[in-house]
């Protein structure tokens, strides 16, 4: 049985293709979502049935997921993106009983249990300090890409950001720069600073077995080694920490479902 799994984020749209049998991936894709979440969807399938040598009719189930997932009509069902992520993550590293998740406009920790059920979540979509949008940001105020912003922030000490604001965080890096600071420690106390405010996010639910980290800001091993340190624990990094949503909703595509399009 094949199977694929779309998650349409907010800057990027992932899919996995699933081989149910072996729970094999044979394929995936990341791309930008760009304005047309209904297209990037489509695309991104078509994407990853490439990358797997497979045809998209050969698919035997697609389930949608993320913001984007009410503009795939043509999925069989969709599913909201904490119980793809939990289930993903489950799938990756059996003992995950956490699940932080940073994406481009929302942070999220997700207690799960060993089925990969969800048990408690708390998000925080009101602010973009704590998301990878804020990076972006970030990035273009020092004029340094993200693979830089990672090399920066992992070799030297962190200045001090004080704001917990992304508007004002953003005011305060540009005085620390008039200042001298320079570019990397400035670009260390971000990470910091983002550290702490998802230890603080996932302090509101029970931390409870592994702690698996996903999505796109998980790609950079400084972060995630800074995330560790604020959290005292190790933390579970998978290869590509972006699909993670998308295996998920792939799996779930195994599963039975009352109806199309029926959510959870």
């Amino acid at each position: 049985m094949l199977t694929a799994g779309i998650d349409i984020g907010s800057v990027a749209a992932k899919a996995v293709i699933l081989d149910t049998s072996h729970q094999q991936i044979l394929g995936f894709a990341v791309q930008p979502s760009g304005w047309n979440p209904r297209e990037a969807g489509a695309q991104v399938l078509e994407a990853a049935c490439s990358h797997a040598g497979v045809q998209r009719g050969s698919l035997d189930a697609v389930v949608g997921t993320g913001y984007g997932r009410v503009a795939l009509p043509w999925a069989d069902r969709t599913v909201t993106e904490i119980t793809c992520h939990a289930r993903g993550a489950l799938h990756l590293f059996p003992r995950t009983g956490v699940v932080l998740d940073i994406g481009g406009q929302d942070s999220k920790a997700i207690s799960t249990d060993a089925d990969g059920s969800v048990l408690d979540f708390v998000m925080n979509d009101k602010c973009a300090a704590g998301t990878g949008r804020f990076l972006q940001v970030l990035s273009g105020i020092l004029g340094m890409d993200l693979d830089e912003l990672n090399t920066a922030a992992g070799t030297s000490e962190p200045a001090a950001i004080s704001s917990m604001c992304a508007v004002f965080a953003e005011t305060e890096i540009v005085g620390l720069l008039a200042q001298g600071v320079s570019p990397a420690s400035i670009a260390a106390g971000v990470y910091l600073s983002i550290a702490r405010r998802m230890r603080a996010l996932a302090g509101r639910i029970p931390m409870r077995g592994e702690c698996t980290f996903t999505g796109g800001l998980a790609v950079s091993p400084s972060f995630a080694a800074r995330l560790a340190a604020e959290l005292g624990v190790p933390v579970n990094v998978p290869e590509h920490p972006q699909i993670t949503g998308a295996l998920g909703a792939a799996l779930i595509a195994a599963r039975p479902a009352a109806s199309k399009g029926a959510s959870s």
